[in-house]
């Protein structure tokens, strides 16, 4: 057995380069073969079943998710829906002077004529318009046919409100107090304040009534008025009150009624209605 392994200098440096050259080559193949297995390995891998999902969603047509109009009646138009339609408060403000004379806008045309709105925006908007239909019926002495006019909501009563499908004794009553504490409605739209009445039925309501008559009030001098003042007024609380008078000793006076919606938890919603009541 000792012959077998017996091996002179010369053949054990042979022996010995010969396993360090078989184990370089094996550390060489590893590390490569471990280096192009990462290399088309990524490092993050798409989940199949999302990306056809989103492929698919992106293949859909698009929905429209715009507020979807109906036809109505331009004379009664409300804040809201003029926003929606892309009319300015400035054009609504001269629509609702109009109003204010008791005059009717009976044709499209005459709508853009008072509104001064874009010929671009009437060509969206007219569409929708839908205006009351002359009664056959009741003609006048001249023979033409006269338009079915509201009645005055600040004369009407409880038993006049319930007419509409949609106010029972208790809404009718609750219109009726939040008119006094007006002392009168100053414009129609002051029906969608009502605590608890419907947007829908309000809508409807504002076409078989109309603020005819509007009360004459003192309106309330907003750099003058104390805490107590605005608070009569049935929009403002306390809290927003003091807050109107502290913006006022900080910054001066008031140049414009739309500076309150800078102050902080005003209801800029209703700043068209509550500045029918101030004054600079």
């Amino acid at each position: 057995m000792k012959s077998h392994f017996r091996y002179s200098k010369q053949e054990k440096r042979g022996i010995f380069f010969l396993l360090f050259l078989i184990a370089s080559l094996q550390s060489g193949f590893y590390f490569i073969n471990l280096r192009s297995t990462r290399e088309k390995e990524p490092y993050f891998t798409v989940d199949t079943l999302a990306q056809a999902f989103i492929d698919s969603v992106k293949a859909s047509p698009a929905k429209n998710d715009r507020f979807k109009l109906r036809p109505f009646n331009p004379n009664f138009i409300t804040d809201y829906r003029g926003y929606v339609l892309g009319i300015t408060p400035e054009e609504l403000d001269r629509l609702y002077d109009f109003r204010k004379t008791g005059q009717y806008i009976r044709t499209a045309e005459e709508f853009q004529t008072v509104t001064q709105i874009t010929d671009a925006l009437f060509t969206q908007v007219e569409p929708y318009f839908k205006f009351p239909s002359f009664s056959n019926s009741n003609k006048s002495q001249s023979g033409a046919a006269d338009v079915s006019i509201p009645r005055d909501l600040n004369s009407a009563t409880a038993t006049d409100l319930q007419q509409i499908t949609g106010i029972g004794p208790v809404l009718s009553s609750r219109i009726i107090r939040f008119r006094e504490r007006l002392g009168g409605f100053m414009v129609t739209e002051q029906l969608l304040d009502v605590y608890g009445l419907d947007r829908e039925v309000a809508e409807k309501a504002m076409k078989m009534f109309q603020v005819l008559n509007a009360p004459e009030i003192r309106k309330i001098n907003l750099n003058k008025a104390q805490v107590n003042e605005l608070t009569s007024l049935v929009y403002l609380n306390r809290a927003i009150a003091r807050k109107i008078v502290a913006y006022r000793e900080q910054l001066g006076r008031y140049d414009s009624i739309e500076q309150l919606t800078k102050i902080e938890d005003f209801p800029t919603e209703r700043i068209q209605r509550i500045k029918l009541y101030l004054a600079l």
